[in-house]
């Protein structure tokens, strides 16, 4: 990359804040369709026409243009109904978006539009934290491997730093649905290293555990919270009770670690021999700083995976078909039935609202869907009951002024010496915030079903 294009001396970085709309304990699960014969993944998308899928093109056009008005910073979106790709769009950055993030950073337009010029389906978008979800299938096919004994196990089995204390007690399950129990970790900027988190604005998006050079050492490491007890991390009203769900990205990280324990490989590795190489997916994770770690440093297992919208698409698919299909799907299937069942967050997957929120903010109909999600807007939502996955993406470029290796180096004084995951708007340390919403864009695209 041209570093003397790239003129970064951005002071605060907001990062991964997670929005879901809630499904709670008044959530219907969606009816559970099995495939009728025997499918296959596409290793190229077939492309067709949405009249053949029985969508209205014109609807279809209509949700994309509110998907991709200048405003909502988005990069790439792609709709897949019964196992074929019926529409997607791509598009580097607008004018109106240009003009409004040099408003508020020390980014130029030129910068700007160097950065995040045209784009086209084969432009890498950041996964952010939708990467917890690749990690949790990995952590089900060691588990159908026999790998893994159970998620039911404890996870000190393999984190055995874990096994003569109270933490042998955490299961790999209580890890999968963020209920470890464990203290949230936070990056402390005076002291450079990982300490609890100090407040819920400091932990509500899992913690900035990013900047730190070592982001697997500190989570391993961490301590039971005290329950029963308020802790400010939490709430500063509601007490916390072991087992209560706290969104965490070192649970995530631990998540890799009980991976590269397991099977030897780290989550690159196993990925793509067990998953990417299987459904021809090209995916690349970042790592973090340190030296030594799991492969010249550890894979950020919660964050930041690589690739473009059509492999994206193809891991939602996947999971539609019941997991990876090797002429039977049967040891991926209850994996994936979990994940279908689930009321809110589990397993690293979301459930969200699948029509525009009602006056309230409340899902209408109790309708939901099962996404991913990521910081600054990436989704893979996935839809069951319709067969039909989309892929929404915002605007990326990875930032590799250190090395052209994806190895994670943030210094928020001096950006410029950085490297790190640049998407848009937040990531940039604007205040403009995106004007894209999930559960209206999907909405829009279900109404174009006939």
């Amino acid at each position: 990359m041209n570093k003397t294009a790239i003129r970064l001396n951005i002071l605060t970085l907001s990062l991964l804040f997670i929005y879901s709309c809630s499904g709670g304990s008044n959530s219907i699960s969606p009816e559970i369709v099995e495939p009728s014969s025997s499918p296959e993944h596409p290793l190229i998308w077939e492309v067709v026409t949405p009249s053949s899928v029985n969508m209205n093109e014109v609807k279809l056009s209509s949700a994309f243009d509110y998907a991709f008005a200048d405003g909502t910073f988005t990069q790439s979106a792609v709709v897949i109904k019964d196992g074929k790709l019926v529409y997607e769009r791509y598009r580097g950055i607008l004018d109106g978006e240009s003009n409004a993030i040099a408003n508020t950073t020390t980014l130029d337009v030129a910068t700007l539009q160097f950065l995040f010029g045209e784009r086209d389906q084969e432009s890498l978008s950041s996964s952010w934290s939708s990467a917890k979800s690749f990690t949790s299938f990995l952590i089900g096919i060691a588990e159908s491997q026999g790998l893994i004994s159970s998620i039911n196990d404890s996870a000190s089995i393999y984190i055995t730093e874990w096994a003569n204390d109270a933490r042998s007690e955490i299961t790999i399950k209580n890890i999968l649905d963020m209920r470890s129990g464990l203290e949230p970790m936070c990056f402390d900027f005076t002291n450079q290293e990982l300490r609890v988190c100090q407040s819920q604005l400091d932990s509500g998006s899992g913690g900035d555990i990013v900047y730190s050079d070592d982001q697997l050492s500190g989570c391993i490491n961490r301590n039971l919270a005290e329950s029963g007890v308020i802790q400010p991390w939490y709430s500063t009203t509601e007490v916390y009770n072991k087992g209560d769900f706290k969104y965490s990205n070192c649970d995530t990280m631990v998540l890799g670690e009980i991976i590269f324990r397991a099977t030897g490989q780290d989550v690159q590795t196993f990925a793509d021999y067990q998953l990417f190489s299987k459904i021809n997916i090209d995916a690349f994770w970042w790592k973090d700083f340190v030296a030594s770690g799991q492969s010249n440093g550890n894979l950020l297992a919660y964050c930041c995976l690589d690739s473009n919208a059509r492999d994206y698409a193809k891991f939602g698919h996947m999971l539609l078909l019941g997991g990876i299909w090797e002429g039977d799907s049967l040891s991926y299937n209850s994996y994936v039935n979990m994940i279908r069942e689930l009321e809110y967050y589990g397993l690293q997957f979301w459930k969200l609202c699948a029509k525009s929120p009602d006056e309230s903010g409340n899902c209408p109909d109790n309708s939901f869907i099962h996404s991913t999600v990521g910081f600054d807007g990436q989704y893979i939502m996935i839809d069951f009951a319709r067969n039909m996955v989309v892929v929404r993406n915002s605007l990326y470029a990875p930032i590799l002024n250190l090395s052209t290796e994806r190895k994670m180096k943030l210094i928020p004084t001096s950006l410029s010496s950085s490297n790190w995951v640049l998407t848009l708007p937040r990531a940039s340390g604007t205040s403009v915030n995106s004007n894209f919403n999930a559960s209206v864009f999907y909405d829009l695209v279900t109404q174009a079903i006939e």
